[in-house]
């Protein structure tokens, strides 16, 4: 199984064992705001501390931890440009396969500046992006995030993840892949298997992976074999599963 979206900066060591144990054998940990990202040192120390402290943690424990990186929504600094202006450096690094997590907050002009931006760059990199989608307003901003996406790069590169059924429907027409984000307050197990038993087919079964945003917010880091075990409770095929949990995620970021 591969957990396609966690903060690994904010788990314990112990996590990342249980993660194993229960067969998560590659996840990927993305940038976030996992404090006052005040200045740009703070978001770049935040890029260093996961390639050079999380990957060792989880590699301890038999887990293959890649990584994306990015300018959070949260996590722009009033020097922002500095980081935009450095980010390639830290693209560029073996670990690296995408740029992440970035999008939309709360839709302000700065927002659509600095999702712009990175989405641009990824562009002419050639990469994979991890698209946030916030909490609150969750519909409205997500209509203007996929309107950015579709104008600065090839949605296929694209990964818009936290999809849940109050934006499942604004999907339709998307040509990229639909993160699937199992947490506590924000979807169950089940509530997960009801939703891509009601969209699997009409969406493809290739364009959904999951994951569970492990973080500082209540999470559970078996989150996914939980869901996989629901999965099979509920009839699916072990092909349709390994789809879900591993396949589409792997295909998806080159592992």
């Amino acid at each position: 199984m591969i957990d396609a979206h966690i903060h690994a900066d904010c788990r314990t060591y112990e996590d990342f064992e249980t993660m194993a144990i229960a067969g998560i054998e590659s996840a990927i940990t993305l940038a976030h705001d996992p404090m006052r990202m005040t200045t740009s040192a703070v978001v770049l120390d935040h890029f260093h501390r996961i390639l050079e402290n999380d990957f060792k943690r989880a590699g301890n424990n038999g887990i293959t931890l890649k990584a994306a990186l990015g300018l959070h929504p949260r996590s722009i600094c009033p020097d922002y440009r500095i980081v935009l202006r450095k980010l390639p450096w830290f693209l560029d690094q073996e670990e690296v396969i995408a740029i992440g997590e970035i999008g939309l907050e709360t839709a302000s002009d700065l927002e659509r500046e600095v999702f712009r931006t990175q989405l641009q760059m990824a562009d002419e990199l050639d990469m994979k992006v991890a698209v946030h989608t916030p909490r609150q307003n969750k519909r409205e901003i997500t209509i203007k995030t996929l309107s950015i996406i579709d104008g600065n790069i090839d949605p296929a590169r694209v990964v818009v993840d936290h999809v849940d059924s109050s934006i499942i429907d604004l999907m339709a027409d998307f040509e990229g892949m639909l993160g699937i984000t199992v947490q506590p307050q924000k979807m169950t197990p089940n509530e997960a298997v009801e939703l891509l038993e009601m969209t699997f087919q009409d969406y493809g079964p290739e364009r959904f992976m999951l994951d569970s945003d492990m973080s500082s917010s209540p999470s559970d880091p078996l989150s996914v074999p939980k869901t996989v075990h629901r999965l099979k409770l509920a009839g699916w095929d072990d092909k349709k599963i390994e789809m879900l949990s591993k396949d589409n995620a792997a295909n998806f970021y080159g592992f």
